[in-house]
């Protein structure tokens, strides 16, 4: 009997895909991610090159701060200072990249949830960017459309190289031979690569590039520095020292005048997040509302004028018991009140009239009409320290006005005065639960010894700052044994009643701790109240009290 023969078939190749495989998670993830970092940074480019056009980080942390109630933006103040601002555009940028990194990821079986997000986050940005008053509608939709295009187009690429061949043999474990995926690594790092390239150059360009105002307020600079100097012949032009403090020489203190060069030590807190870049050649300041005639300047024309020069203290309403948003500054410019006589004011007394001012960039603010003849400095300021307003400060032209906190007067990058009924519109942050008049109040602070120091026992001097604009400080008071008995400070001589007044205490320190307090009395005879009060909704009261250890 025989036994049937089997036949041995050759199997052939391995089976292979019709499709590629998707990507991994890490190189979806990285590919969504850098496709983020590229639309961010052409929001940068574009507003780098075009001072009119905000940036999409800018333009969305805007559009957070206007949505925020105030008693928190008082309280991110109060507890990180200027750090909001830099933390808010980090962090809005930090969880772009995490939403890109997701949509990277769920794009890997369906890319069409890529063009879904990334246009979604365009119109966002582009709805965010429109809003602002730096740029035109028009240039918001092409830059946030542009922007979401390219970061879609990128991340597609990316994904579509980090995909296995088609025709790659399958395996449970093995996607792949070690060529095939060495070649696969090679061609994702390599457009990564370029994708973070492009990303980083075109972000960098908004770091490196220079603003028609920067060149302008520079040209001013270089000017006045050539016609200060001696030309052999010539008598010298003259020139005005800035004042120096009577106790600066004071290990600690505050200056007398608060530095803006070469560091910058004035405190900045605006609604700004992106500071207005204004050309002054095209800029010009309009005085409008209850005027017989409404009237407008060019920056040239007020700089013909003739100016006052004014020390003023300048305080922020949200600064806390001790903090340090206040700040003293010479400010050189033109009274309101002139340019209010030109314009033909109807009625400067009316205290149900305001001065209500608007900023190019859109924020608004007023305070009472006759504050503004009461004989307090009420100007244009257009000088800062002896220099052109730098750019953070408001140049070309802000608005000083002592004895107001900043968020009823102090206007910088102002461009529009209208003169209205005091109930007929309310600022920026009236709506936001913050007064609508807005005085200073009385405040002292130590700068020295700062508390938590430890000093030696023996002569100790204690130090600091004291200040009530337009009232003026009549003396500064410590206590070194909790109130129950106050010692007269010395204090400095001030130009007027608007500046701070630095004082000082020389004290025989013997060994203990203590807790020193400082109190100061205006000239009005109002003295600092003990109870804390918080700066919402009009301003901070207490004393300001530093511990002390002396062994």
């Amino acid at each position: 009997m025989t036994t049937p023969t089997t036949l041995e078939v050759d199997p052939g190749p391995p089976p292979t895909d019709e499709s590629p495989t998707p990507a991994s998670r890490t190189a979806a993830a990285i590919a969504g991610a850098l496709g983020a970092a590229l639309a961010l940074s052409i929001g940068e480019v574009a507003a780098a090159f075009n001072d009119n056009v905000t940036s999409l980080v800018t333009a969305i942390g805007e559009f957070i701060i206007d949505i925020t109630p105030g008693d928190l933006i008082a309280e991110s103040i109060n507890t990180i200072g200027g750090l909001q601002k830099p933390l808010l555009l980090g962090g809005i940028t930090i969880v772009s990249l995490a939403i890109g990194a997701w949509l990277g990821v769920k794009g890997r079986l369906q890319p069409s949830v890529v063009l879904a997000g990334f246009a979604f986050f365009g119109l966002v940005g582009a709805l965010a960017a429109s809003r602002s008053q730096l740029t035109s509608a028009g240039a918001a939709w092409a830059v946030a459309l542009l922007a979401a295009a390219a970061g879609a187009v990128v991340t597609l690429v990316l994904l579509g190289v980090s995909k296995r061949p088609a025709g790659a043999p399958t395996g449970a474990l093995v996607p792949g031979t070690p060529l095939t995926q060495a070649a696969d690594r090679r061609r994702f790092l390599t457009f990564s690569g370029a994708a973070v390239g492009t990303a980083a150059v075109w972000g960098a360009s908004r770091v490196g590039g220079t603003s028609a105002a920067e060149r302008a307020r520079e040209e001013i600079l270089t000017q006045t520095a050539a016609s200060s100097t001696t030309v052999p012949g010539a008598e010298a032009a003259p020139s005005t020292p800035l004042p120096s403090g009577e106790f600066d020489t004071v290990s600690g203190i505050t200056s007398h005048l608060t530095p803006i060069s070469p560091e910058d030590e004035f405190y900045l807190i605006d609604t700004a997040l992106s500071k207005p870049q204004v050309d002054p050649s095209t800029w010009n300041l309009s005085i409008d509302g209850m005027v017989d005639t409404p009237i407008s300047y060019t920056y040239d024309e007020l700089l013909q004028r003739d100016m006052v020069t004014r020390e003023v203290t300048l305080s922020c309403v949200s600064n806390p018991i001790g903090g340090n948003l206040v700040g003293n500054a010479q400010w050189r410019g033109i009274p309101l009140s002139e340019l209010f006589e030109e314009a033909g004011i109807q009625d400067p007394t009316n205290l149900e009239s305001q001065i209500f001012m608007r900023s190019v960039d859109g924020f608004t603010c007023g305070f009472p009409t006759p504050l503004a003849y009461d004989g307090r400095t009420a100007m244009l300021a257009l000088e800062m320290n002896g220099e052109p307003l730098p750019i953070n400060h408001g140049f070309p032209a802000r608005i000083v006005v002592a004895g107001l906190y900043g968020y009823v007067s102090a206007t910088k990058w102002i461009e529009q005065i209208s003169i209205t009924e005091w109930d007929g519109v309310d600022g920026f942050w009236i709506p936001r639960g913050w007064s609508k008049e807005g005085p200073v109040k009385t405040q002292s602070r130590i700068d020295v010894p700062r508390t938590g120091s430890r000093v030696d026992a023996g002569p100790v001097t204690v130090a600091g700052i004291a200040w009530s604009p337009t009232i003026g400080i009549d003396r500064v008071e410590l206590s070194f044994d909790q109130g129950e008995s106050w010692q007269l400070a010395e204090l400095a001589n001030t130009e007027n009643d608007e500046a701070w007044v630095q004082w000082k205490y020389d004290w025989t320190a013997t060994p203990g701790e203590y807790l020193v307090g400082v109190r100061a009395t205006d000239k009005s005879g109002f003295t600092q109240s003990p109870i804390p009060v918080a700066p919402a909704p009009n301003g901070a009261e207490g004393y300001h009290v530093s511990r002390i250890v002396v062994s």
